[in-house]
């Protein structure tokens, strides 16, 4: 039915570490749990002070308390000791515990609003982008921002506090290994660098392969009958294997610079503090220096090199995070209507309602449920995106208490009419009206509450069967079995183990095609609607079902207006109109008497169906 534009599966490449305006925007998000990070923070400063503790108590004991065997200070040193790093123990705990509390609100309510933007795009734009890329979109990029949250910007800062406190109390211990110390720190940050770089591709690298093993996954998973059908298991393992293998390939390429990263830090830091030890032992032999002097600022040293690593890995945190959120925000950001609009760029002006006239035109629609609506296309026309048109110069009006038909071969345009009536797509050229009122003046949903709609391809939730008949709709338990009595479905239900209780499979696998058919009509009717939409509703049921379904409509379609689109022409010969479409135009127009009497495309398609031209073909030969 659709030809939507290229379908995309790569991401893009990343941008910077920081970007102020998506950092502002991340922060909206963060403000209502302001506590957690002042607290987060505190902590942070806290741990930050206490690590300056050890060497502080390691030159008291080895410079004052040793020389002087005075045991009471070394006893109160080592509680000093214990106490501080108990107290970092339960800082750490507390800032990792409130951190993550954080990511995960954050997480969880970005995971929401994006959902439900999700639901409220156009069906263009689910056309355009698969959907394994729309589940990265919620699952992985918004963890990205959970690592943020829970183990970036809030540790750095504190490592940032940390790096501060550490490097002025080398200085106050003695500025000339201070300078020493310093020496291996650009070594230190252009190894840093070199891993971000590399990182930051890997990362990339890793995200596309994500994106295109979850678009497959999805594809193949909702297809997996005709895999099986047709054998495809093999081929299909082998294309996954492949897929998995890249995917493998790029995330050992990032273990191998994470591997190759660590120790090369841990290599300049040996070397550095071997240098500290070198440089001191001449100014400790002379007595300019202390022994526990040393062995402080050794320790120092140590605390120093460990935050100037770990900024790296959050530096790296940081830009995917950034990454993740201008996509999680490029995706908020899209017009709800994003290819309505620009597929109606040719189309007539619509003016637009004052608020008195939209709640007026609107409370009408809704008291049209009770008596039907009259629908009509004037001279529409339409094309998918860029291609060749599919319905061209369309005309036809409707009214309550009418049934419209629409037949023709397949890819005649007949289901872009009903796709066109529920604004899924605009027009390019023309209106259409409801009752004489341009549907696009009217609010979406508004539109749609009046519809009842049973589409050739079914779809039901995974849930009990009561569920799938109410919908949207809040309807009475005995609402909902009448609604499936007057379509026969409830003969079905009543086989069911648990009834209207029964909880149906993923898209409703755990009963036929047929039965899901029949819940679909309980639930088109179950709103009582003012206008029917049925798109080969009975392609699937049986003869006998389907005589039911027809007794039914009988009843419900009284007073409504039905637009009825079908193959099996025996379904629509009381139809008040029939349009026979062909290549997007309507070439033949009239009641099944009518058609049959002209002698044209119905009429060859009606003997077809009734078997009168293979019986006509046998005896002329």
């Amino acid at each position: 039915m659709t030809a939507p534009a290229t379908i995309q599966h790569e991401e893009e490449a990343l941008g910077k570490a920081f970007d102020a305006r998506l950092a502002r925007r991340l922060m909206a998000y963060v403000r209502p749990y302001g506590w957690l990070v002042v607290g987060a923070l505190t902590l942070l400063l806290i741990e930050g002070v206490l690590q300056l503790v050890p060497p502080m108590m390691t030159r008291r004991v080895i410079d004052v308390a040793i020389p002087a065997a005075d045991g009471g200070m070394i006893r109160e040193s080592v509680l000093l000791l214990i106490g501080a790093l108990v107290t970092q123990v339960a800082c750490s705990y507390g800032e990792t515990w409130l951190t993550g509390v954080l990511g995960q609100r954050v997480m969880h309510d970005l995971r929401r609003e994006l959902f439900a933007k999700l639901q409220r795009l156009s069906i263009p734009f689910f056309d355009r982008n698969p959907v394994g890329r729309l589940v990265t979109r919620v699952t992985s990029d918004i963890e990205s921002l959970n690592e943020l949250f829970a183990s970036g910007v809030v540790a750095g800062l504190g490592d940032l506090f940390t790096l501060l406190a550490i490097t002025v109390l080398m200085v106050l211990v003695d500025w000339r290994m201070a300078i020493a110390a310093y020496l291996v720190v650009p070594g230190i940050l252009w190894v840093s660098r070199v891993f971000r770089v590399r990182v930051r591709d890997a990362y990339r690298e890793i995200r596309t392969r994500l994106a295109r093993i979850n678009a497959f996954l999805a594809e193949r998973i909702s297809g997996m009958r005709i895999v099986q059908l047709f054998g495809r298991e093999r081929d299909e393992s082998a294309r996954f294997a492949a897929l998995d293998k890249a995917h493998l390939d790029a995330h050992l390429r990032s273990i191998t610079i994470y591997a190759l990263y660590f120790p090369a830090i841990e290599i300049l830091t040996t070397v550095a503090l071997a240098s500290l030890i070198v440089a001191a032992a001449p100014r400790v032999e002379g007595g300019a220096l202390t022994v526990g002097t040393v062995a402080a600022f050794l320790q120092l040293a140590r605390r120093f090199y460990q935050p100037l690593q770990d900024l790296s890995d959050k530096y790296n945190t940081l830009q995917q995070a950034m990454a993740s959120s201008e996509r999680v925000f490029r995706l908020l950001d899209t017009p709800e209507a994003e290819g309505v609009e620009r597929a109606a760029l040719h189309a007539p002006p619509v003016r637009a309602l004052t608020g008195a006239e939209r709640a007026t035109a609107v409370a009408e629609r809704r008291r049209a449920a009770a008596r039907g609506v009259t629908v009509e296309f004037e001279n529409v026309w339409f094309a998918y995106e860029t291609e060749q048109w599919v319905l061209r110069g369309i005309d036809f009006k409707v009214r309550p208490g009418e049934t419209l038909a629409l037949v023709g071969h397949t890819g005649a345009g007949k289901t872009t009419v009903i796709s066109l009536l529920l604004r899924f797509y605009e027009p390019q050229r023309g209106r259409i009206l409801l009752d004489g009122v341009d549907i696009r003046s009217l609010p979406v949903e508004e539109v749609r509450r009046m519809v009842g709609y049973v589409q050739q391809d079914i779809f039901l939730f995974a849930g009990d069967v009561a569920t799938n008949i109410r919908l949207a709709t809040p309807l009475s338990d005995a609402e909902v079995e009448a609604a499936a009595a007057s379509v026969g479905a409830d003969r079905v239900i009543a086989r069911l183990p648990g009834g209207y209780a029964h909880r149906l499979g993923e898209r409703g696998s755990s009963v036929s095609v047929g039965e899901r058919q029949l819940l679909s009509f309980a639930r088109a009717i179950a709103s009582d609607p003012a206008l029917l939409l049925l798109d080969e509703a009975t392609s699937a049921v049986d003869s006998e079902i389907e005589a039911e379904i027809q007794r039914g409509l009988a009843t419900l379609m009284r007073g409504r207006t039905t637009i009825a689109v079908a193959h099996r022409l025996s379904t629509i010969t009381a139809a008040t109109e029939i349009l026979v479409m062909h290549h997007g135009e309507i070439r033949e127009r009239g009641t099944h008497r009518a058609l049959l009497a002209i002698g044209g495309l119905y009429a060859r398609l009606y003997r077809l169906q009734a078997g009168e031209w293979e019986q006509t073909a046998q005896v002329q030969a």
